[in-house]
């Protein structure tokens, strides 16, 4: 069972000979917990597959903790990454650019180009800078199910698995970084995420968000991602909820109607979106827990982290035919 340690000089000599050696971690970050090995060992991403039971065409984004470090990952770096780098990093933004030879193809599932970012939470930073190579770093969780925000949810999922956990305490966007392809012209949003649309138009102009795409290539584009393992329906009226049955309710602001429901998470009773984002994956893993027989989602508003917070629900909705 994997050890797990509160933030210290010892936990990160730890965590850091762990990697050097080959091994998996996982770490807070400012969006998620992530699972950690050395991005340049395809030995240690394939153990990373093996953990999360991914499926191999599904990339993974790697995190640098020296901006300097995308020199040697990617093959070129366009005017508009500079901006967008010099804006938002570190923070939840991930810029999806053509790969270097050094970039092992079992990061980007077969594809020349590779995402990368850098976080902003402290200990991730630091675990980075005391590493020479990037960390490879998806969502610490089975493949297909919940993100976690707090170390407990790693240590459910895959605590088994790992050596070591550190334990930062809840992560404080709570909902994974913005995704966006820089490779054409156009500027794609391959998944939205901790960075709104409308923050990044302000720096590089137009954006796009890819909908739907058969050629997977970004972290979180395959349709039955974030999904709990009790079913869930986006609830457009109350009168859908059905009578009978153990019903839980994903609520984004106090709710008007409580009593069809058995339990109730509220993302946001002021109805702040970056608040609900915060909230969004453990909320959803409190619901899970409780054995009910559907959980009901309010639809939150589709502007800026909201656009983040519906493309998951939209995806957990997906994975179950019948509800």
């Amino acid at each position: 069972m994997a050890e797990i340690l509160k933030f210290s000089e010892k936990s990160l000599e730890k965590a850091v000979n762990i990697l050097k050696k080959g091994g998996v971690i996982a770490f807070p970050t400012e969006t998620v917990y992530g699972l950690g090995a050395n991005g340049l060992n395809p030995i240690s991403v394939a153990k990373i597959y093996e953990i999360k039971n991914r499926p191999f065409f599904d990339p993974i984004i790697l995190h640098i903790g020296r901006k300097e470090d995308i020199k040697k990952l990617w093959k070129e770096i366009n005017e508009r990454a500079e901006k967008l780098i010099e804006k938002f990093w570190p923070g939840p933004l991930t810029i999806v650019l053509p790969k270097t030879e050094i970039v092992p193809y079992i990061v980007t599932a077969g594809l020349d180009k590779v995402a990368i970012r850098m976080p902003s939470h402290f200990i991730s930073l630091e675990i980075l800078k005391r590493v020479d190579f990037p960390i490879a770093a998806p969502s610490a969780n089975t493949f297909g199910r919940l993100s976690p925000t707090e170390a407990k949810h790693v240590e459910e999922q895959i605590g088994d698995k790992i050596e070591l956990i550190i334990d930062g305490g809840k992560c404080p966007v709570g909902i994974e970084s913005t995704v966006i392809d820089l490779t054409t012209d156009r500027n794609i949003i391959l998944r939205p995420g901790g960075i709104p649309k409308e923050d990044i138009e302000k720096v590089i102009g137009e954006v796009e968000i890819i909908e739907k795409t058969e050629k997977i290539s970004s972290p979180g584009q395959l349709p039955y991602h974030y999904s709990p393992k009790t079913p869930l329906k986006i609830l457009k009226d109350y009168k859908e909820v059905k009578d009978g049955i153990k019903a839980a309710l994903l609520a984004f602001k106090k709710p008007l109607y409580k009593e069809k429901f058995l339990k109730i998470e509220i993302l946001s009773e002021k109805g702040d979106i970056r608040e609900a984002a915060s909230n969004f994956f453990s909320s959803l893993h409190k619901l899970d827990e409780e054995g009910l027989d559907i959980i009901y989602a309010e639809p939150v508003p589709e502007e800026g982290l909201g656009i983040a917070i519906m493309d998951r629900l939209k995806k957990a909705e997906i994975k179950k035919d019948k509800i």
